[in-house]
C-alpha cells in the first residue's frame, strides 16, 4: 500500500543559531521545516548551533510539520559531528548538502540510521545523476540548490528561470519517477 505523502507546499529554512527564529517557526504556516547547520550558520558558530538546535527539537512545539536538519556536508568534520549531536532527536530527515550521486546517497544512509534522507541538487553533476540519486529507498525528497547551481552554470539566476529550467525539469522527472517531492529553491527577492 502506497503511503500518502506529506503536503510540501512551503518550506521555511531557519538558521539553527538563531534561538528567536527557531522559537518563531513554531507560529507560522508552513508544511516543512528546514533547520540549517550548514550554510546559514558561521563555522565558529556551528557547535553552538548544534547546542541551540538540540534544546529547540527538545521543546517540541512545532506540530505536524515536516522537520528537516539539513546537516554540513560529510566531507567536513562538521558533518559527523552534527549526526553525533543530533541523530537521536525528534525530526524526520537529514538533508544532505551538495548531493552528486547514488554512491553518495548510500554512504549518507550508511551514517544516518534511523532518519530519512532529503537531497540538496546543487551542482550541474547532481542533476546529471538526479534519478540515481531521487531512486535510493531512503530518499524522501529533492531541494533545489538554485543559488549553488546557478554559481556552477557560469549563470545568474534570473526571476524567469530559464537558464535553470533543463536542470529543474530533469529533477523533477527524476522526482515524480521515484514517487518523491521536489521541492524548489529559495526565493530571493526578498525585503
Amino acid at each position: 500500500m502506497t503511503q500518502t505523502p506529506r503536503p510540501c507546499r512551503s518550506v521555511l529554512y531557519i538558521p539553527a543559531d538563531k534561538p528567536r527564529a527557531l522559537d518563531k517557526a513554531r507560529t507560522l504556516p508552513c508544511d516543512v521545516i528546514i533547520f540549517d547547520l550548514e550554510d546559514a550558520v558561521a563555522p565558529d558558530a556551528k557547535e553552538d548551533a548544534r547546542v541551540t538546535l538540540r534544546d529547540e527539537l527538545r521543546k517540541g512545539g512545532f506540530g505536524g510539520r515536516q522537520k528537516l536538519v539539513r546537516v554540513n556536508g560529510f566531507d567536513t568534520h562538521w558533518g559527523r559531528q552534527d549526526l553525533l549531536a543530533l541523530g537521536d532527536e525528534d525530526f524526520d530527515a537529514v538533508l544532505i548538502p551538495k548531493v552528486n550521486s547514488g554512491w553518495e546517497v548510500e554512504a549518507a544512509a550508511e551514517l544516518v540510521e534511523e532518519k530519512d534522507l532529503w537531497a540538496m541538487m546543487e551542482t550541474p553533476q547532481a542533476f546529471m545523476n538526479a534519478c540515481e540519486i531521487a531512486s535510493h529507498s531512503r530518499m524522501k525528497g529533492l531541494v533545489m540548490g538554485t543559488n549553488d547551481l546557478a554559481k556552477d552554470l557560469g549563470c545568474r539566476n534570473r526571476a524567469d528561470r530559464l537558464p535553470l529550467m533543463l536542470s529543474l525539469q530533469m529533477c523533477v522527472l527524476a522526482a515524480r519517477s521515484a514517487q518523491i517531492p521536489a521541492i524548489d529553491g529559495v526565493y530571493n527577492a526578498f525585503k
